[in-house]
């Protein structure tokens, strides 16, 4: 198995073979708390006005978004999974974008299976990956907007990429690193109420999914998420 690691939207362009999109703070950890509720449909999509849209045409759909971290004004929510987490999803349509992990997602043309990629449910993703014994498997950190490199999804990155190969890893010490590292900062400053420090303990809850979330590319040019099963 080829293990390539790249990044931000150029990266997913160029990936191949399984890709996962790797956007641990907080677009993917929603994902899987979303789907973990049991949503009739998620859609992931990279334009505003294209989540727009697909509420006016079907006014029951609920949108998730953001930009900057903040909530997308007209959206019900936030990318805040500790704000989902809470809400009855049973059943619901859903609309997603964000600043960068959906970006990654309807930009990766070129591979054979797109996932996402998150430390919920990194373990389950990994062993489903390996079922399929893929020759090339492309992991793509998405970052802070998809323009900056983020440590949490680096180490998720590193992570996934050792239990690809049957490597020794621990779980616990990921959190710590994380919980101490900067990159958990903007959920402990209280001047920035839209990234609350209960979403940085769920995106940090390592292995709690045992789901692998499958990107599937729509004509329309969209992308469904659904639990791999």
């Amino acid at each position: 198995m080829n293990i390539v690691v790249s990044d931000f939207v150029e990266g997913a362009q160029t990936a191949e073979g399984v890709v996962v999109i790797i956007d641990v703070f907080r677009a993917f950890s929603v994902a899987c708390y979303c789907l973990a509720q049991a949503p009739r449909q998620i859609i992931a999509v990279g334009a505003i006005e294209q989540a727009l849209e697909l509420k006016s045409a079907s006014p029951d759909t609920l949108l998730i978004g953001e930009r900057e971290g903040k909530k997308l004004p007209g959206f019900d929510f936030g990318n805040s999974p500790s704000e989902l987490a809470s809400q009855a999803l049973q059943g619901k349509y859903i609309v997603h974008t964000t600043h960068a992990g959906t970006q990654g997602l309807v930009n990766a043309k070129k591979a054979k299976i797109v996932l996402t990629g998150a430390l919920v449910n990194a373990r389950a993703t990994a062993e489903y990956i390996r079922s399929l014994r893929p020759e090339v498997v492309t992991l793509v950190r998405m970052g802070w907007k998809a323009e900056e490199n983020t440590e949490e999804d680096d180490v998720c990155a590193q992570y996934l990429k050792s239990l690809l190969l049957g490597k020794p890893c621990a779980p616990e010490n990921i959190k710590s690193q994380l919980l101490a590292s900067p990159c958990a900062a903007r959920f402990l400053d209280p001047e920035q109420p839209w990234n609350p420090e209960s979403d940085l303990h769920l995106c940090l809850d390592i292995d709690r999914f045992d789901f692998p979330v499958e990107a599937i590319t729509r004509q329309d040019g969209t992308v469904e998420l659904r639990r791999v099963t």
